[in-house]
């Protein structure tokens, strides 16, 4: 049986002190509310980091949404119709999410494995990129002592469009979504970035993660804007 299964990531972007506050609150409220969604599988509510989203400071301005869904129809249905989504795009600024099918995918996210592999991987396609891990508190200096480096090693490297550094609990529970224009040019910054491979090397060594995840998509449509532009759009403009 071909699963149907899809996965979406959306960002929203808040501006003033009230709407700020009430996304802050949202990260507590939203979970339970999500649990009663007909066809969501998983769901997490993300907080992101200041600068370029890989910080020990928070950002109050941005927040994410990942779903895995039943199938397309629940997803669509959801941003089209659902009071939850609606109050979130009336109380931000702008929103941007992107649909996918996970073309890999290994680890566990709070003891599950969220995503199944239901799509094809093209190399010179546009591709996503999902890492996550929950570290532990006696590695915390070590990894946030590598994060500055790395995070510098990404701007602007060729074939990056989209970047943001996300979490569920501030410093110890971590992720990074990216967008690439090519598995091939993803691939060449992961294998050559000396502060990249240095930060897989020590935690191979060290096991700084109790759980970690790491997942491959390709993505098929978005909806909306992220600074007035359109990533999957430039992505597919740039292969």
């Amino acid at each position: 049986m071909i699963t149907q299964q899809i996965v979406t990531i959306t960002f929203f972007r808040y501006r003033g002190l009230r709407q700020r506050w009430w996304a802050f609150g949202q990260m507590g409220l939203a979970p339970k509310a999500l649990r009663a969604i007909q066809g969501l599988q998983f769901g997490k509510m993300l907080g992101s980091g200041s600068g370029n989203g890989f910080s020990v400071l928070p950002n109050l301005g941005v927040y994410g949404l990942l779903a895995v869904w039943d199938t397309e129809h629940d997803a669509r249905h959801f941003f089209d119709t659902h009071p939850l989504f609606k109050t979130y795009c009336t109380q931000s600024a702008e929103q941007w999410t992107l649909f996918m099918r996970a073309v890999m995918a290994h680890g566990q996210w709070d003891g599950v494995e969220p995503f199944r592999a239901s799509g094809q991987a093209d190399d010179e396609q546009p591709v996503g990129v999902l890492t996550r891990a929950t570290i532990y508190p006696r590695h915390l200096w070590r990894f946030w002592r590598f994060v500055p480096p790395v995070s510098r090693s990404v701007e602007r490297r060729e074939g990056l469009v989209f970047s943001v550094g996300v979490g569920e609990l501030p410093l110890i529970q971590q992720a990074t979504f990216s967008l690439w224009q090519s598995t091939h040019l993803m691939k060449a910054y992961a294998y050559q970035s000396r502060y990249h491979s240095e930060v897989v090397k020590k935690t191979r060594e060290l096991g700084w993660y109790s759980e970690e995840l790491f997942a491959r998509f390709a993505p098929y449509a978005e909806e909306g804007s992220w600074q007035g532009l359109r990533p999957l759009q430039q992505a597919r403009q740039l292969t």
